[in-house]
């Protein structure tokens, strides 16, 4: 791989130990996809995990004296705020102090403190064909996809690493050739809401490996929905790039998002088989009693948050109700009036916070319900179980205490 100038300078630690450390791990990178070179990012989405492995990393970067050339926006932990003892379920106190460790180690290290993990929609926004470092399931097919900037599938330590060298090697999703898809999928289902979309990202095991063009789509889709679909299908299949024909940006025609070739194969999307996704992901359960409700994974947008407030205005929940969003989205429910109608109803909107991380420790043993299978998978390792459905039912079913 050549480097220039500055590289060279990096990889051999004139410029930092910190510097070094991270560009020899992204030099490692491109050697090991045969990257020719190294290229410049614009942004960086860091999908910080809160848990040992991530924050010994990031310690040691500090500890170097690494900073970020290109400030990156980072995933959620949890809020310490929220769960002190204000929700009256509080995180263990040596889970807060390790949450501190974190937010003081990417503050450090330079981090846009965000704690967010769909940036893509409102804070950290790419241009078409910006070369970006991306992690995050739901983020990097979102910007592949959506926005047709560029990022590989990044672990949050390459993305950190990116960050600081402000570099990454160029291969996989950055060149033209491998964005094009190979694989065409005609949706014959009902795709009425961003439910179902969630249901279709969660088709990789029939899908197959590769990258997928949708066709049967409507043309104009919500932000929403392509949310979900690149979350679902980076969970169920580890894709970090989709088309959508006459919707997303390289996908203006069939023989466009194909590049000219036929597909290695086609496979069609019925009603059916969203519907045996639904059973398949939801837990079993024995009654039809349900102990909360959850939502936010990804984390809802301010639209979301308020559907659900309309949903229950003037009633009361019979079970608690998550709704985990970004801290922009919290402020404005709260300047809306959208948080005082959730709190009168009984449900909390906390911004910060993922359903997978050891703050929802009291939840162990319940059965929730969702609408998002990934927010069903995740939490499972927890002992923390879900039934998925759509929205309104789930809202429904806050208010009852129970799901048909």
């Amino acid at each position: 791989m050549i480097l220039n100038d500055e590289q060279k300078a990096m990889l051999n630690g004139d410029l930092g130990e910190g510097a070094a450390y991270a560009m020899k791990i992204q030099f490692a990178l491109g050697e090991a996809f045969d990257a020719q070179r190294m290229v410049p990012i614009k942004r960086a989405h860091v999908a910080l995990s809160n848990q040992d492995g991530d924050l010994w990393f990031a310690e040691k970067l500090v500890k170097a004296g690494a900073h970020c050339k290109v400030a990156p926006t980072v995933n959620p932990g949890f809020c310490t705020g929220h769960f002190t003892g204000a929700c009256g379920h509080p995180a263990d106190a040596e889970d807060i102090a390790h949450m501190i460790r974190t937010d003081n180690a990417y503050r450090a290290l330079g981090a846009v403190l965000s704690y967010n993990c769909t940036p893509y929609i409102a804070t950290n926004v790419p241009n078409f064909g910006e070369v970006c470092a991306f992690s995050e399931s739901s983020a990097t097919p979102y910007v592949n996809s959506v926005w047709g900037a560029r990022s590989n599938r990044e672990s949050a330590n390459s993305a950190l690493c990116a960050a600081i060298t402000g570099y990454v090697p160029e291969y996989g999703l950055l060149l033209d050739e491998n964005r094009k898809g190979d694989i065409l999928v005609r949706v014959e289902a009902d795709m009425k809401t961003p439910y179902e979309y969630h249901l279709l990202g969660m088709m990789g095991d029939k899908i197959g490996e590769g990258i997928p063009v949708f066709t049967g789509l409507p043309h104009t889709i919500s932000a929403e929905a392509l949310r979900n679909l690149g979350a679902q299908l980076n969970t169920s299949g580890a894709y970090g790039m989709y088309h959508i024909v006459g919707c997303t940006p390289e996908a203006p025609t069939v023989e466009v998002a194909l590049g000219g070739k036929k597909p290695k194969y086609e496979v069609v999307i019925t009603n059916e088989d969203l519907q045996n996704v639904e059973a398949t992901f939801s837990d079993k359960r024995d009654n039809d009693k349900v102990d909360f409700a959850m939502f936010g994974c990804p984390h809802f947008t301010l639209e979301e948050a308020q559907h659900i407030a309309e949903g229950v205005k003037g009633k009361k929940l019979a079970i608690p109700m998550y709704i985990l969003v970004s801290s922009h989205a919290l402020q404005m429910a709260q300047r809306m009036g959208i948080a005082d109608v959730l709190a009168e109803a009984g449900a909390e909107i906390i911004a910060d916070s993922c359903p997978d991380q050891p703050c929802w420790h009291y939840l162990k043993g319940k059965v929730g319900i969702t609408e998002s299978p990934k927010c069903a998978y995740y939490p499972r390792r927890r002992g923390i179980h879900f039934i998925i459905r759509d929205l309104d039912t789930c809202i429904q079913a806050a208010l009852t205490g129970e799901v048909k």
